[in-house]
């Protein structure tokens, strides 16, 4: 057994837990002393501060959780994971993006993938490869869904700082005005298209390719496709059939999920888009994280920390939701980043042994930048009948120097809500209960010297290796998506119904009754 398969609210350590949380919810003041909880709950890592001390644990908590840790074997699946042991089960297949990354002992079919990577975005960056008139490449389109497009335009945005002057632009909704919209602003001279599907069967990812193609060889001929069409695919003769050269394929593993796939073939977007240079930058930051991880105490260790305190507001405190607040523009995309990362990986109702569990699984996740969700939501976070944990990312130094002022105002806040969160009014006399906070609402807080691409790699990295831990704990399968599926299934009986406008006799009373809304408003 690859992975092993204990229930956690078995063990030893989660009934102490239990009894610890209800302790703990009886002593009017657990959380005291604040100058030392500064100093033990927090960790210097690289370029990385990590403070956990405004969080609803003493010393016990942290020993109880990493007992939890020990007693479900997470060394043993830890090693498991990076030793390529077939992790994901139900799909039998190893989990290896870690793999892409490592720089240490390097697989051979990594290592020419990237340099390709590298060699194509060069030539597209300086106008070696040029379009079919003899023009330059100006824009680039991603086309793809799901983990083919969220972590490519998520680090595209992140490090817009660092940008060619290459313009990129993301296709993956398969609605299309919104393709239609894109391709009025696109000269298809100058446009070189990435199609990204491991499968090269993505029903929305190849109907906006068509679409695409369509629309290109209104200008072109089908001979023009090998010099604008790319594809990222492990499916090499659906790509050429499509029209894409071989020479132009890039591999995607099989031991690759898709929502971890950013640091593959799939990041060739982000290559033209920053630089190769810097997204190899992005992969040595993960390394190191992944090192971290691998090596580090579990009291020491970031990711661990960070997912067993999901599961100590998870399962203890019933908190659903967490919070992620980032105090940069840059990071915007983050949230629907990690939306797709944590709750496609965690929300599962089946454990490793084949039942169905008995106790809170996965979390909910949401969240905006700074300041801005200041002035949305926090009025909830602060005042409201229902808390949640949250995470606030910020950055010692802004990237342009000409903004310290501005920056100095955003880390005032930055720092101020999370005092705000955890100490309330309790120090302040308020006559107007109106105006009491009640305090003790818990966050994390992650303090980045600057946001570069090697820190950037460092924490998509660690919240990677958290959601790992939580699946541990959790007793799931956190790398495949079952749930995806079943939807897909039934669309295609939809389709068909659609494209005939007739009512499908063996479909759901449900889907039918709304077909013919559907057929009734169309015409």
């Amino acid at each position: 057994m690859p992975l092993p398969t204990i229930n956690p609210t078995q063990t030893q350590a989660w009934k102490k837990l239990q009894k610890h949380f209800d302790q703990l919810e009886s002593t009017a003041h657990p959380f005291k002393n604040a100058d030392k909880r500064s100093q033990d709950f927090a960790v210097t890592w690289n370029e990385f501060y990590f403070d956990f001390s405004k969080n609803r644990i003493t010393r016990e908590t942290l020993q109880l959780l990493t007992e939890l840790a020990e007693e479900v074997k997470l060394k043993e699946a830890i090693e498991a994971q990076f030793s390529g042991k077939k992790i994901n089960r139900t799909e039998r297949r190893a989990v290896l993006h870690t793999a892409l990354r490592d720089f240490d002992s390097m697989r051979e079919e990594v290592r020419s993938t990237l340099e390709k990577m590298k060699t194509f975005s060069q030539n597209i960056i300086t106008g070696v490869h040029k379009g079919h008139t003899g023009k330059s490449i100006t824009d680039v389109v991603n086309i793809g869904i799901g983990g083919s497009h969220l972590g490519p335009e998520m680090i595209t945005e992140a490090l817009k700082f660092y940008k060619t002057h290459l313009n990129i632009h993301f296709i993956a909704n398969i609605d299309g005005d919104k393709v239609a919209e894109l391709l009025r602003e696109l000269n298809p001279e100058t446009t070189l298209f990435i199609i990204v599907s491991k499968s090269f069967t993505t029903q929305e990812t190849l109907a906006n390719a068509e679409v695409v193609k369509e629309w290109f060889l209104k200008a072109a001929v089908p001979e023009n496709i090998a010099t604008h069409f790319v594809a990222v695919s492990s499916n090499i003769e659906k790509a050429v059939a499509f029209g894409i050269a071989s020479a132009n394929i890039f591999p995607m593993e099989d031991w690759v999920g898709g929502r971890f796939s950013l640091w593959s073939a799939v990041g060739l977007s982000i290559c033209c888009a920053v630089g190769y240079t810097h997204f190899e930058s992005l992969l040595k930051g993960a390394f190191e994280a992944d090192k971290h991880f691998r090596n580090t105490a579990f009291d020491k260790n970031i990711p661990v920390l960070m997912a067993l305190l999901s599961v100590w507001y998870n399962n203890f405190y019933k908190r659903e939701t967490e919070v992620i607040v980032s105090y940069s523009q840059y990071l915007e995309k983050l949230i629907d980043y990690l939306q797709q990362a944590v709750m496609e990986s965690n929300g599962k109702s089946i454990d490793r042994n084949g039942e169905k569990v008995t106790y809170e699984t996965g979390t909910i996740v949401w969240g905006n930048v700074g300041s801005n969700a200041q002035h949305a939501f926090f009025q909830l976070l602060h005042q409201g009948t229902k808390w949640a944990p949250a995470d606030f990312i910020g950055f010692a130094n802004p990237l342009y120097d000409e903004n310290l002022h501005n920056h100095a105002i955003l880390m005032a806040n930055f720092i101020a809500q999370t005092e705000a969160l955890w100490e309330g009014t309790k120090n302040r006399f308020v006559e107007d209960n109106h105006r009491v906070f009640e305090g003790n609402r818990p966050s994390n807080t992650f303090l980045i010297k600057k946001l570069t691409p090697k820190n950037l790699g460092s924490l998509i990295a660690f919240y990677e290796h958290k959601i790992f831990v939580q699946g541990i704990v959790w007793n799931i399968f956190s790398y495949d998506q079952w749930g995806v599926e079943l939807g897909k299934s039934i669309a295609k009986t939809t389709l068909q119904a659609i494209e005939i406008e007739a009512i499908n006799p063996n479909q759901s009373p449900y889907s039918n009754h709304l077909l013919s809304e559907y057929f009734k408003m169309k015409n």
